[in-house]
């Protein structure tokens, strides 16, 4: 899959308490693109920011695929740092640490 533009509503942002998990980073969806859930395809936001946000226009990086879910997570960001796996798996460990997650990178 090739890296792409897209715009992410935010429905959980930095600061988000679901259940006693405090969201670290924004965390939303992509209108219109329906996610192996049947809900809308769900999106990590990586900026360079710590601000809530409402909406976010960036590149998809990675797809989180996980193992035990029915679900895919995308990664989006509008940051040029070139992130890896690892850095990736760190930064949403808040939420994947439920779940066996494996990342797969974007090309181009």
């Amino acid at each position: 899959m090739a890296k792409k533009n897209l715009t992410v509503i935010i429905d959980r942002p930095i600061g988000y308490d679901h259940g006693g998990t405090i969201y670290p980073i924004n965390y939303g969806y992509v209108a219109g693109i329906m996610g192996g859930d049947g809900e809308e395809q769900d999106a990590y936001i990586l900026t360079e920011g710590d601000q809530p946000l409402k909406t976010f226009t960036g590149q998809l990086i990675a797809v989180v695929h996980r193992a035990d879910d029915v679900e895919t997570k995308w990664i989006v960001t509008d940051s040029d740092k070139p992130y890896s796996a690892e850095e990736i798996m760190a930064t949403i460990q808040f939420m994947e640490q439920y779940f066996e997650s494996t990342i797969e990178m974007m090309e181009g």
